[in-house]
């Protein structure tokens, strides 16, 4: 450590002890250590009452500072959120963990005493609310009274019944005092490359309880002073096969937010205490009304629906832990925008179906996080992110559902794996609204289902034990969007930032050579404007014993619907080759394969020999794999926007050339006919030569498919009279899909009353299961309520469908987007056309 260095840690511990004599002072007196000597409980439920009453946060219907002194509250407010991104451009270079340092997987936030965020960094902004919940669990459950909050007080939680997406993101939180009041919480999360679980890996998917997630952190204290305890030092690194990497994630987690408490201290010693409490109260209320705002510019009231599904198929799977497990899943989320008439909203996911034996469930907090680092990427895409939203908003999560398990024996290793696929409609119903109001720029068909996960491990190159989780996963495909088409493979729903790292860089850290790396062709979804391409990686394996590798992803189902016409992206699969020639080939400088650029033509399989598993699933569960065996990571595609039909010719050939379409799929998606005019050419690794259209071709297939189209056109009520009798009768419907809808039915009474009612069902109608499904059924709905929150404040008790929880209108059977009576319906508030900006 430098001088500087020193000198700033002894002021700091200093800082800490004259800090730490101040609170105990107060304790002696009985007092607690929030602002004017209230408790954080007392302290939380008093601004929850304020904000209840007055409809402004903490009841700040005014903004004086900002009011009174615009220019010095923009300059205070942009200073403290620079400092959180310096804080994590400077900590991240702490890290040797290619998921942090290459995909920028990091993020900090500076919160309120109650654990409200003021301000968050760039990065993965999904927790811009996570953290909150975290200190709020803490609060709740009065650790101000033990094990005690104190200056100098290190936590740590990866529990999400608490406050997290899933285990693999742990969290480090600090109090941060002046004059014995705690006036902050400065909080960073980080992915992290293995947890310990069942299969190595940061996000397994063999288990089928929480008890095989790997280790929980339930918010815990691990340090004092700015030093961690003994015992955590030993206990956190043996739990995990990465140990190294987790202790060096965890000083950059530390260092950015001692940097974040430095620079809380120097503003208020610039500004004074009153002010950063003014500014912090006034910035969350500043934030609500910004999204409100922005709602009402650009959305009508009303109710949006949609609904998403995607599969998770376990049945015959090898290694699954408990023999109940062994069964098929369909996650069903039907999903619900109520915008409100004075701009609030409310997602809803009332008849999604039971929790499952997997690691794809959700709970509460994870659901927030999802939303926000959706909704920073079109509502409030600006600077002003904080909990203002979370208090503009609410959401009705059904418990016992995916969404809100309340059970705490559920698992939740890959909880992205049912929350993007919900959030695919979101994107939508914010898109459909942008285009009643005109402002087409901001529409996009939706991200890409984030996946294939590369994740394994074993014993390394070096002969060390090791896990690996590769990261390029953070570049998608991006949905397209009205006016331009999607791009492709630039970034990921829960890190807009993402970057796919150097190839060198993985393989400094994973014994996984690429083969080679690509765009992959028709991945993107067709559409008037095409949704973007995905891209692959080809990987092999060197060097390793009892290696480890499984895939992890959307299958036979894309929960990527397209927009106003346009296709879903295309789905995953599985291709891997064991016990291969590779190593042969190689000495012999014979051609092996880089690339499954187009998995009809057998040109993988004409370039290897040996156990080819080639299957159109997303998910496998660790499987032994040997040196020279090989293993496709395929990352997926974004969905498309309007008719294919409509796309223009030309724009289709410049995708054939960019590697984004195979001239093949050009005749099948867009009806666009193309002759090679010369061999000579290559743009990219999919496409020898150049090409140009056919333009009569072009226009004659074009007419002939709408031709075929208006041929197998047919009514709404023929379609629909041949839908009810196929359901009444159980035709052609599997039992997995059948226990999907019975579950569903089973957990929420609205939605089989709609159900029944839209199909004119029996209102006694069920679906015959077989008796593993109905077996399955029972053992999960007799299961019970365990919840990890046992002490509430006001809008957590909402999670447990208390009486308070906010009214939920199911507007299936009621009012509808469509029952708007013109285009002069407005907000209440504003009382200006909705169709006016």
């Amino acid at each position: 450590m430098s001088q500087p260095d020193e000198n700033k840690a002894e002021q700091r511990r200093s800082e800490v002890q004259r800090e730490k004599e101040l609170v105990r002072e107060k304790r002696r007196r009985n007092e607690g250590i929030g602002w004017d000597g209230r408790t954080l409980r007392e302290q939380l439920a008093e601004l929850e009452d304020k904000t209840e009453a007055t409809g402004h946060y903490a009841g700040f219907e005014r903004l004086e500072f900002k009011d009174e002194q615009p220019i010095r509250y923009e300059q205070l407010y942009s200073r403290l959120r620079g400092d959180l991104v310096t804080a994590r451009e400077t900590s991240k270079k702490v890290s040797a963990t290619p998921i942090v340092e290459q995909e920028g997987e990091l993020c900090y936030g500076l919160f309120t005493p109650e654990g409200d965020s003021i301000a968050v960094s760039t990065g993965i902004i999904v927790h811009v609310h996570t953290m909150s919940e975290a200190i709020k669990f803490m609060i709740n459950h009065d650790y101000e009274e033990s094990p005690g909050i104190e200056p100098g007080d290190i936590f740590v939680n990866n529990d999400p019944h608490v406050g997290d997406v899933h285990p693999c993101d742990l969290m480090t939180i600090i109090p941060i005092f002046h004059e014995g009041e705690l006036i902050a919480w400065a909080g960073g999360v980080n992915h992290v490359i293995d947890t310990g679980a069942i299969g190595p890996g940061s996000m397994n998917v063999s288990q089928a309880s929480r008890f095989g997630d790997g280790a929980y952190y339930t918010a815990r204290k691990i340090g004092e002073n700015f030093e961690l305890y003994n015992s955590w030092k030993k206990e956190y690194p043996a739990k995990t096969r990465t140990p190294n990497f987790l202790k060096l994630d965890e000083r950059t987690r530390i260092t950015g937010c001692l940097m974040i408490r430095d620079s809380v201290k120097e503003l208020i010693d610039r500004a004074g205490v009153e002010t950063f409490k003014q500014l912090s109260r006034e910035a969350v209320e500043d934030g609500r009304r910004g999204f409100r705002s922005r709602i009402k510019r650009t959305l009508l009231p009303g109710t949006y629906r949609g609904v998403s599904f995607v599969d998770a198929l376990y049945e015959d799977q090898e290694n699954v832990t408990r023999e109940y497990a062994n069964e098929n899943h369909i996650m069903h989320a039907p999903s619900e925008l109520h915008i409100r008439e004075d701009a609030s909203f409310q997602v809803s996911f009332e008849g999604a179906n039971k929790w499952g034996w997997h690691p794809y469930n959700c709970t509460p907090a994870a659901i927030q996080g999802g939303i926000w680092v959706m909704l920073t990427q079109t509502v409030i895409p600006n600077e002003l992110v904080n909990d203002g939203a979370y208090y503009a908003c609410d959401f009705h999560l059904p418990v016992g559902s995916w969404a809100n398990t309340q059970n705490t024996e559920t698992a939740h290793a890959y909880a992205w794996h049912f929350l993007v696929s919900a959030w695919a409609p979101l994107w939508q119903h914010l898109s459909r609204g942008y285009y009643a109001r005109g402002f087409w720029e901001e529409i996009n068909a939706g991200n890409a289902n984030t996946s294939n996960w590369l994740q394994g491990g074993g014993i390394d190159q070096f002969d060390k034990l090791h896990a690996v989780n590769s990261f390029e996963a953070a570049c998608e495909g991006v949905g397209a969007r009205y006016v331009e088409d999607g791009e492709p493979h630039a970034s990921a729903i829960w890190n807009p930032e993402g970057d796919m790292g150097d190839a060198e860089a993985w393989e400094q850290v994973e014994p996984l050579p690429f083969l080679g790396r690509a765009v992959k062709p028709n991945t993107g979804g067709p559409g008037r404007r095409a949704g973007g391409a995905g891209f692959e990686s080809m990987r092999t394996v060197k060097d390793v014993s009892r290696w480890l590798l499984y895939e992890m992803g959307n299958g036979y189902m894309t929960s990527d619907g397209g927009l106003f016409g346009g296709y879903p992206a295309a789905s995953g699969y599985i291709l891997n080759a064991q016990e291969t020639d590779l190593k042969e080939r190689f000495e012999n400088r014979e051609e092996y394969p880089q690339h499954d650029l187009d998995p009809e033509s057998g040109e993988f399989e004409s370039k290897i020999d040996g156990e080819i598993t080639r299957r159109p699933e997303g998910i496998s569960t660790p499987k032994e794999f040997d040196d020279y065996d090989v293993y496709l990571n395929y990352l997926r595609g974004g969905s498309g926007l309007g008719d294919p039909l409509e796309r223009d010719p030309e724009k289709v050939v410049e995708d054939i050339h960019d590697g984004y379409v195979l001239p093949r799929h050009a005749r099948d998606a867009y009806a666009v006919v193309v002759d090679k005019v010369s061999d000579e050419a290559k743009h990219n690794s999919a496409v020898q030569g150049e090409w140009a259209v056919d333009e009569a071709a072009t226009e004659q297939l074009r007419e002939k498919r709408m031709a075929e189209r208006a041929e197998k056109a047919q009514p709404v009520s023929e379609w629909y009279e041949q839908q009810r009798e196929r359901i009444q009768n159980e035709q052609d419907l599997i039992d997995d899909v059948k226990k999907t809808y019975e579950s569903s039915m089973r957990m929420s009474q609205p939605f089989a009353d709609f159900y029944r009612e839209f199909w004119d069902l029996p209102d006694d109608f069920t679906f015959e299961l077989s008796e593993e499904s109905q077996q399955s059924l029972d053992n999960r709905f007799d299961s019970g309520i365990r919840p990890m929150w046992d002490s509430f404040t006001r809008r957590h008790k909402t999670w447990l469908d208390v009486d308070e929880e906010p009214y939920v209108p199911y507007t299936w059977s009621s009012r509808s987007i469509r029952d708007l009576p013109d285009s002069s319906s407005t907000f209440s508030e504003t009382g200006q056309p909705a169709g006016e900006d």
